[in-house]
């Protein structure tokens, strides 16, 4: 055997360069599926804080009917963008579904089982105003498209209103709107928003609204003092 023969060499530089562009196609798939994928997550999230604020000013316009708000904070009423029973599954567009009284119960006490008042009063970093923390009640949810007109919008997304009682009361009760001029929760409602979307997307939003001081001269209607998003 003659060692100095090339015999087999173009071959076997044919399977490196075989392996090195395989190498560079698979990186190339992994690349453009993440990229897709963040643009998807990306997208997703865009739309659902979107559908979020969409409800929310959907509720603000219901809100403008109701003279008495301790109708809405012991969940007497409630707004006409309803799908049913607030209470029960409601299947998303993808095959997931939510339960109305789990979201209540998250949004309430951080649990996915309904709130004892212990559980509603408690003290924590994301409630902690203690007897005066809000105890949410649902006023409006259904599917984002079913918000509009047939066809006005296309839109994967399950939403949710909820309306509670201002957190800077001083009664330490949850459930009526302050009276007296000395309480700074009087005529001011806390309101929380989330969206459902596909792939588990979630996105809330809460804001504070008050009603106008009519006596001083003020136009009818419902002002924003607040909006955040939750992350």
């Amino acid at each position: 055997m003659d060692v100095r023969s090339e015999d087999g060499t173009a071959l076997l530089v044919a399977l490196m360069a075989m392996l090195l562009m395989t190498a560079l196609g698979i990186a190339l798939v992994l690349t453009t599926s993440s990229e897709t994928m963040i643009a998807s997550h990306f997208r997703n999230s865009a739309e659902g804080l979107y559908a979020a604020d969409a409800v929310l000013e959907r509720a603000l316009d219901d809100l403008l009917a109701v003279a008495d708000w301790n109708q809405l904070l012991n969940g007497a009423v409630q707004s006409s963008f309803v799908d049913g029973p607030p209470s029960g599954a409601r299947a998303l567009a993808d095959g997931s579904s939510i339960d109305l009284l789990q979201v209540l119960a998250l949004a309430t006490c951080d649990k996915s089982v309904p709130c004892s008042s212990g559980d509603m009063d408690a003290v924590t970093t994301k409630r902690p105003w203690g007897a005066n923390n809000p105890r949410w009640q649902l006023y409006a949810y259904g599917m984002l498209r079913d918000m509009m007109p047939p066809g006005a919008v296309n839109s994967p997304y399950y939403v949710v209103a909820m309306v509670g009682d201002d957190p800077s009361e001083n009664d330490g009760n949850p459930l009526q709107d302050g009276s007296s001029e000395d309480n700074p929760g009087a005529g001011v409602l806390a309101m929380r928003a989330e969206a459902f979307g596909p792939g588990g997307a979630h996105k809330v939003i809460e804001a504070i609204v008050a009603r106008p001081d009519e006596s001083a001269g003020a136009p009818a209607g419902v002002r924003m003092l607040s909006w955040r998003e939750v992350r």
